[in-house]
Order: structure tokens, then C-alpha cells, then sequence
């Protein structure tokens, strides 16, 4: 299962790799000039040894001219390498390139589902760490590959016409070599790909920490969390060594294999120069011993690159594992594009869960009319948040459906489903751009007139005035606004676009009181005529919502006004006077 898992990775490697054809093409031939001006050089020594160890003087007029040979060669053959290791890099950087690209799209058109259940870090690390790992690989591979094969095929023919019997040694004790490489090069793969598994585990545990680093410093779990860190470490450097040991031993026991080949061929070919030396020259066995060294060094360097390759296919495994993720579910051929949206809503008996065996939300039905607030409120885990999921489609209902304006929001397609919501979340992004980009995110064509009325109506522009450049200051997560400053800007991306319909899941969480008067002012505003599902902690924010659901264990349990909800005293009473009387 293993090997057809590595084999099928290297045919995807490959069908990437061909889309650079023409600079194939060019390191091939590259590397044919280069092997064959360095197989040229050793017969002019041999020819230059036999002029020099003549009987007489020492014939410079016919040496002087093969030194010149020799130079020239040597030089072509150092250009050749040398243009052969830029084009190379080319290919392989440009394969790296498609491999990561494709993965990070894949990343686009995956379930919400796939980051649910998988560590952020470790997709990271995939797309980051695996692909620098696998163009590490893939780039010496192209270095050796071509040359090695191609000077394994050019000393083998030469040293055939020299000598058929010694060649036939040397072949015959060539597969002592690949058995001793790949018997080891078999051990590291698994390996290797434990190393990729334990550093994509790593990088997440790191996001995970620096992510929550008030909560670790608040509970004194620094301790814990250096301890676990420690842990993952032995477990790398466990795995580590063990690669790092079997494949340091390739080379030496290669090297081992072809020296002793290359003894014996000298001890041969110097029995065969005494035995007849008209017939087998020393100059001859001058180059024959040149040629075997340099048939066996390839193996020496291929096998080394077969080492690294069994690291770069672990981490070629892991970034297809994420290409190859099942997509979410496409949207029908035939799907309704929702332009004007008018806001209806209708929820038939709907049931969800993540997991088959703990069903979340169940025998849920809602009737909402165009223009009506409707507040949902409830314990955490209650199914509010995942609720919101299902009516953007980031989750498909298992049972029943819900409908907008009478179509079943799977005859909708996704992204003009998702445009017609304005969604504000408790979890602020603050893409890397300027504060006028990051606003305009709903509405590109937006002109300074109205991303100002925006900002002015959700109370961010007297803060967006303050920043050095002002609209077109350059922030990011990281650019030291506060979480409130960031959640006005979210907000202000809906005020800004003013969609159809508005989902508000704990918008004011991270905004001072003060702030949220007026923020709960500008909502009533952007709110009037817009169907709007408010989803909220604070029970304070959604006293006017023309209907109050209050869920508990996936179900709504009472629904009404704020009023008639106090008057029942049931369990809507019991949180409203936990919040303002506990």
C-alpha cells in the first residue's frame, strides 16, 4: 500500500513536472555537452601518457596541442554545468510553484469542514515547510539525474570498445552497489514521512500557543506548554536520527563497493597492460581506470539523491493529500444566481451534526418574513453559531431544507447566496492591505464618499482619521489595532455593501459600551427592511428583535418577543435575570 502511495505521488510529480518541457529539453542537452567533453578529456590524457612514456624525448609538439584540447573541453564542459544548474533550478522552482499553488487553491474550494478537523499549523506546514522540503529534493535530482545517467551510459560504451572484458567485470559488480542503496533508501521512507507528520504537528502546537498566549500566561500553563513542546522535540529528534543514520550510510557503503571495483579493475587492467601492452597501452588503461571512476561516482551521487528523494515523496504525499482532499459538494449546473434577494426565509424540519453518532440540531423549523430581526439566543454549544453555518452554506443540512425567497438554497449558487448575507463575526480578519482595501472587500467599485458615510456610520472613521496615512494606512492582524478598532472595520465592510439580508454573530463582543450604543443605533438602522439573524450572548443587544428563538440542545425550546419571553418564565427568564440579577 506503501510503495503504490509513493508511486502514484511520483506520477503526479512527473505530470508537473512536464508541463516544463522545452526546459527539459535544455538541462538535457546541457548535460549531454557537459558528460560528453568530460569523456572526451581522459582520452586525450591517455593519448598525451603514451606520447610521454615513448622511448626518446618527450614530444611536445603533439602535447602542447592536446593541453590546448583539454582547456577548451573543460571550460565548455564548466559552462554547460553551469547553465544546466540555473535552468534546473527554473524547472524545479517552477513545479514547486504549481504544487503550491494548486494546494493553496484547493484550500479555496474545500468543505469549512476539512479546517474544522484540521490543525491550522499542520495545513501551514504543508503548503510552506513540506513544499520547501520537497523542492529540496526534486532540485538535486535534477542536478545529478540527467548527468549520472547519462555518464553511466557514456563510460560504459567507451569502456566497452577499450577492454569488453574488464567492462563486463565492472557491470557484473554493479549491482552490488543499487542492492546496498536501495535496501537502505527502502528503511528511510517511512522515516521521512513520520519527520514531515511531527513537524506539521509542531507548527500547529507553535500558531496554537503564540495564538492564545494571554489564556497560556493567565492560567500559568507556560510550564505545560514547554514541557509538551519538548516532548514533540524528542519525538523529532528520535525520528530525525533514526533517518539521518540510515541514509549517511548509503554513501560510505556505496563508496566501500566501488572502491573495491575499482581495484580490481586496476589490478586487472595492470595485468593486461604487462601481458600484451602493444594491444593494452598504459594511456589505454590510463582512461579505462578514469572511466571506471567515473561510472561508479554517479552511483555514489545518485544514491545519495535516492536518500533525499524518499524525504522530498514524504512531503510530496503530504501536500497531494490536501490537492486530492474531497471538494465541497459542486454547485448544480443549473443553479439560480440570487441578484435581488427580497429576504423570505423559510427552515422545513432541519437536522444537522458534525458527527453521525451526536446530532446537534434537530426537527428545526422557522418562518421568517422579509425585514424581520430575529435574535438567537441560548447556551454555548446550543447550535446558534452552527445554525448561522447552515444558512450561508458553509454546512449542509443532513435533513429537511431551508429556502430563500421559495428556492432551496441548494438550487442557489454559494457565492451569490453568501453575498446576499452581511455577516459581522466575533472572529474579526483583517487582511494585509489598507484600511480603504480592507473595506471595500464587499463593494470594489465603492467610491471615498461612501467607504467615509461607512466608516462615519459605524463609528470607525474618528479612529481611521488617527492612523498615520488615514483610508490608506497599511494594517494587518498584526498592526497593533485593538480587537474593537478591528471589529469596526469589519463592521463598517457590511455597512459599506449593505446586503439584502444580515447575520450578526456576537458583532459588539470586543467594543467598549460606550461604542456599542452607538453601534446598536447604526445596526437599527442598517437593519430596517433587512432580514436579520442576530446572534448573541449579551441579552441587552436584542430587546427589540421582532422575534427572540432561544435555543438548548439544538432545538428551539421558546420563541417570542422580549416581553412575552419575560412574561412565560421559562428558560429565557432564567438567562435574562442570570445576566442582569446574578
Amino acid at each position: 500500500m506503501k510503495n503504490k502511495k509513493t508511486l502514484s505521488s511520483l506520477k503526479k510529480v512527473l505530470s508537473y513536472v512536464r508541463h516544463h518541457k522545452a526546459l527539459l529539453f535544455l538541462s538535457l542537452l546541457c548535460a549531454a555537452i557537459s558528460v560528453i567533453l568530460t569523456l572526451y578529456v581522459p582520452i586525450v590524457i591517455g593519448d598525451a601518457i603514451d606520447y610521454i612514456i615513448e622511448p626518446g624525448k618527450v614530444a611536445f609538439d603533439k602535447i602542447t596541442p592536446m593541453l590546448i584540447r583539454i582547456a577548451i573541453a573543460s571550460i565548455i564542459a564548466a559552462l554547460a554545468q553551469w547553465m544546466q544548474g540555473i535552468v534546473n533550478n527554473k524547472i524545479t522552482y517552477g513545479v514547486v510553484q504549481d504544487i503550491r499553488n494548486d494546494a493553496f487553491g484547493k484550500l479555496q474550494s474545500l468543505p469549512v469542514s476539512y479546517s474544522d478537523t484540521h490543525a491550522h499549523g499542520d495545513i501551514v506546514s504543508r503548503i510552506i515547510t513540506d513544499a520547501d522540503q520537497f523542492s529540496d529534493g526534486l532540485l538535486m535530482g535534477f542536478s545529478q539525474l540527467f548527468t549520472g545517467v547519462l555518464t553511466i551510459l557514456g563510460t560504459l560504451g567507451f569502456m566497452f570498445v577499450i577492454n569488453w572484458k574488464i567492462a563486463l567485470f565492472v557491470v557484473l559488480a554493479t549491482p552490488l552497489s543499487l542492492f546496498a542503496a536501495s535496501f537502505i533508501a527502502s528503511r528511510t521512507h517511512s522515516l521521512f514521512k513520520a519527520q514531515a507528520e511531527i513537524r506539521g504537528t509542531q507548527t500547529g502546537y507553535i500558531n496554537e500557543i503564540i495564538g492564545n498566549e494571554k489564556v497560556v500566561r493567565a492560567y500559568g500553563h507556560e510550564k505545560e506548554a514547554i514541557e509538551s513542546f519538548e516532548e514533540m522535540n524528542r519525538q523529532m529528534e528520535k525520528c530525525s536520527l533514526r533517518a539521518v543514520f540510515f541514509s549517511s550510510l548509503v554513501n560510505p557503503t556505496t563508496r566501500v563497493v566501488n572502491s573495491i571495483v575499482y581495484a580490481g579493475v586496476a589490478l586487472i587492467g595492470a595485468l593486461s597492460v604487462i601481458a600484451n601492452p602493444t594491444a593494452f597501452t598504459v594511456g589505454s588503461l590510463s582512461i579505462f581506470l578514469s572511466y571506471a571512476n567515473q561510472y561508479t561516482k554517479p552511483f555514489n551521487e545518485i544514491s545519495g539523491v535516492a536518500t533525499e528523494f524518499q524525504n522530498s515523496l514524504a512531503c510530496a504525499i503530504r501536500l497531494f493529500e490536501l490537492i486530492e482532499a474531497k471538494p465541497q459538494t459542486p454547485d448544480k449546473e443549473n443553479a439560480l444566481v440570487l441578484d435581488e434577494a427580497r429576504g423570505n426565509i423559510e427552515i422545513k424540519d432541519i437536522a444537522f451534526s458534525y458527527d453521525p453518532e451526536k446530532p446537534l440540531i434537530r426537527d428545526f423549523s422557522l418562518s421568517v418574513e422579509s425585514g424581520k430581526r430575529i435574535a438567537i439566543v441560548g447556551p454555548t454549544g446550543c447550535g446558534k453559531t452552527t445554525f448561522i453555518g447552515l444558512l450561508m452554506r458553509f454546512y449542509d443540512v443532513n435533513d429537511g431544507e431551508i429556502d430563500v425567497d421559495g428556492t432551496n438554497i441548494r438550487d442557489i449558487t454559494r457565492n451569490s447566496l453568501r453575498k446576499s448575507f452581511g455577516m459581522v463575526l466575533q472572529e474579526t480578519w483583517i487582511k494585509t492591505a489598507t484600511v480603504r482595501e480592507n473595506i471595500i472587500m464587499g463593494k470594489p467599485d465603492a467610491t471615498d464618499e461612501e467607504i467615509i458615510a461607512a466608516a462615519k456610520a459605524s463609528h470607525a472613521h474618528s479612529f481611521i482619521k488617527r492612523l498615520p496615512n488615514g483610508y490608506d494606512t497599511k494594517i494587518s492582524e498584526d498592526s497593533g489595532l485593538s480587537q474593537g478598532q478591528k471589529q469596526l472595520l469589519c463592521i463598517t465592510r457590511v455597512m459599506l455593501a449593505l446586503p439584502p439580508m444580515l447575520i450578526l454573530d456576537e458583532a459588539t463582543s470586543s467594543i467598549d459600551t460606550r461604542t456599542e450604543m452607538k453601534i446598536q443605533h447604526a445596526f437599527a438602522t442598517m437593519m430596517k427592511g433587512r432580514t436579520s439573524f442576530i446572534v448573541a450572548h449579551r441579552l441587552s443587544t436584542i430587546r427589540e428583535a421582532d422575534t427572540i428563538l432561544v435555543m438548548k440542545d439544538g432545538q428551539i425550546i421558546e420563541s417570542g418577543t422580549h416581553k412575552e419571553l419575560l412574561k412565560k418564565g421559562g428558560f429565557y427568564f432564567e438567562l435574562y435575570h442570570s445576566q442582569f440579577k446574578g
